[in-house]
């Protein structure tokens, strides 16, 4: 129904538009399947971006397009802080959002070209704590192993609470960063086969 509203009645009964829900460090997709991947505000959620990139590289033909954007480290900074206050510094209850450097180191690692890497910050403002972390909950979820795994006491939460009121605007709002990593690379052509060897193409046509 979403594919026949975007783009009409033929492309929601064709057979080449097809949805698929898997695990997207594990793609249900051949090798080099693919001209153009697009990801948007996934990244972030997977516990190892890095085996994420490298899927992205195999299921990606030569020369297609990577383009993706994500969160990054200072996202969600207000609410991370004022965990901090309230004592839990270590509980991982905000993710610690992966660096855009890291993510290009990522992508040269994984065999793709020249990535170009961009980064705004934006800020939301709330009237209430309860509205602030109600979008926060709404993101998704947390995917790392050493989050916290019990419930606050009623003390822990209400100096969290305390904390995150302290930064009012003169407006009276509460802010919320948001930092977005835009990245985009090609895959160029293999310079080594899947058993490791180099390869070395020559060009054999006579000037």
């Amino acid at each position: 129904r979403v594919l026949t509203r975007l783009f009409g009645s033929r492309a929601g009964a064709s057979r080449a538009a097809a949805l698929a829900c898997a695990d997207f460090g594990q793609l249900p997709l051949p090798p080099a399947s693919l001209d153009l991947l697009w990801s948007n505000l996934a990244l972030h959620w997977h516990p190892q971006p890095h085996a994420v990139i490298r899927e992205w590289a195999r299921v990606l033909r030569t020369d297609g397009l990577l383009m993706f954007c994500c969160f990054g480290p200072d996202s969600l900074r207000e609410l991370r802080e004022a965990f901090a206050v309230a004592g839990d510094v270590d509980a991982g209850h905000v993710l610690p959002f992966v660096d855009l450097h890291d993510y290009g180191d990522m992508l040269v690692a994984a065999g793709f070209a020249t990535p170009v890497m961009d980064m705004e910050k934006l800020t939301i403002t709330y009237s209430t704590t309860d509205k602030l972390l109600a979008d926060v909950r709404a993101l998704g979820g947390n995917p790392l192993l050493n989050r916290g795994k019990g419930l606050y006491g009623r003390g822990v939460w209400r100096r969290m609470i305390d904390a995150l009121m302290i930064t009012r605007g003169l407006d009276g709002k509460l802010p919320l960063t948001i930092e977005v990593i835009y990245g985009h690379a090609f895959k160029p052509q293999a310079r080594r086969t899947a058993a490791g060897e180099s390869i070395i193409r020559f060009d054999m046509k006579r000037s």
